[in-house]
């Protein structure tokens, strides 16, 4: 199969693009798409057979679920069932935070395929705000299922080019809207009422993102998640796309630490650092002769630049053909918060033996 990447960078070309992905569409094609997030591979998510092949392109566990586009809040009831209780803070919510890169969990409604929500009686449900994706839901008049661009749990794709490195010949059509500008996928959320209904509404970030914590603070109370007693196994069946302990990650070996002298170079391997500021005050610098050093944000340590950097320059040092990737941690508040979780989850891949 040839991959066709279509431009979006004049009127016509955008036209253009979005007709033929809209088409590519109805006809039970998956194509990928530009969101603001990172790009999605996109297909009907009221057609089965469509959501299988986003499955079988990705080869993505049948038990994983994806996130729902709509083309506006006003027709979210056409995918979720929005529950009385929480109904007020649902609709504050996506006032405040849609189009944008907030995704709600909520029950299903039945017109939605199992298929899409891995059997699960809730769907991940969020508005895109970026303008092409949105012209092209907005066209389609029906809900997209779009998980990340990529071979599942590799790194997630923040431009054309990363998607075609990742699945051409796989697909038909690439939209190409340019760079990602949060680089980051949405925060996913779940809602409880308040207890006994007084006070207010329970937070449960399932999957830290570019929406954090302390802008949801003013609509509901953030609860912190229960660690894992060490018994405890991860749930097989994931409550929301992005769970997996393993997910995220370069075909390259990562690894987080958290102080410099904790890294000790094995004889004859060669090591790549996923850096934060390059500072050689944060002690990872000067620590080691490294092949490559990727900064997040050079100098100043900004959490924002840290995000849209993120999936490239990992990208960048997986092409390297080392043997391993050292990253150091970035600071663990707002965007620093869904940065962790990304390094953590990358981290965690298990090595072939």
């Amino acid at each position: 199969m040839e991959t066709l990447i279509l431009p979006t960078d004049s009127s016509e070309l955008a036209k253009e693009a979005v007709n033929q992905a809209i088409a590519r569409l109805r006809n039970g094609e998956v194509v990928a798409l530009p969101t603001e997030t990172v790009y999605g591979l996109a297909a009907d998510a009221l057609n089965p057979e469509a959501v299988a092949r986003i499955f079988a392109t990705k080869e993505r566990p049948l038990f994983d679920p994806l996130i729902v586009h709509i083309r506006r809040a006003d027709a979210l009831a056409t995918v979720a069932a929005v529950p009385g209780e929480i109904e007020k803070e649902i609709n504050r919510l996506t006032q405040e935070f849609w189009p944008g890169p907030l995704t709600l969990i909520l029950p299903k409604q039945p017109v939605v395929p199992d298929l899409v929500t891995a059997g699960l009686p809730t769907v991940a449900v969020r508005v895109s705000a970026h303008p092409i994706f949105s012209r092209i839901v907005r066209g389609l008049e029906r809900p997209i299922a779009a998980p990340s661009a990529n071979r599942f749990g590799r790194i997630s794709p923040t431009s054309a080019s990363a998607v075609l490195e990742e699945l051409n010949g796989r697909i038909p059509l690439i939209v190409d809207g340019g760079a990602c500008s949060c680089g980051l996928e949405s925060t996913i959320l779940r809602v409880e009422p308040a207890p006994e209904g007084k006070g207010k509404p329970l937070f449960h970030i399932l999957r830290p993102g570019p929406v954090t914590a302390d802008q949801l603070k003013e609509f509901g109370k953030i609860v912190k998640p229960r660690p894992p007693r060490p018994a405890e196994s991860p749930a097989p069946n994931p409550e929301a796309p992005g769970m997996l302990a393993s997910h995220y990650a370069p075909a390259t070996p990562l690894r987080l630490l958290h102080r410099p002298e904790d890294f000790l170079p094995a004889p004859g391997k060669r090591y790549a650092l996923l850096s934060y500021r390059g500072d050689p005050k944060d002690g990872f610098v000067d620590r080691h002769d490294w092949e490559e050093i990727a900064i997040l944000s050079p100098g100043a340590g900004k959490l924002p630049e840290a995000a849209v950097r993120f999936f490239f320059l990992l990208r960048q040092l997986d092409r390297l053909g080392i043997d391993e990737i050292i990253a150091e941690p970035v600071t663990e508040v707002g965007l620093g918060q869904a940065i962790m979780d990304r390094l953590r989850r990358a981290s965690a891949r298990k090595l072939d033996p």
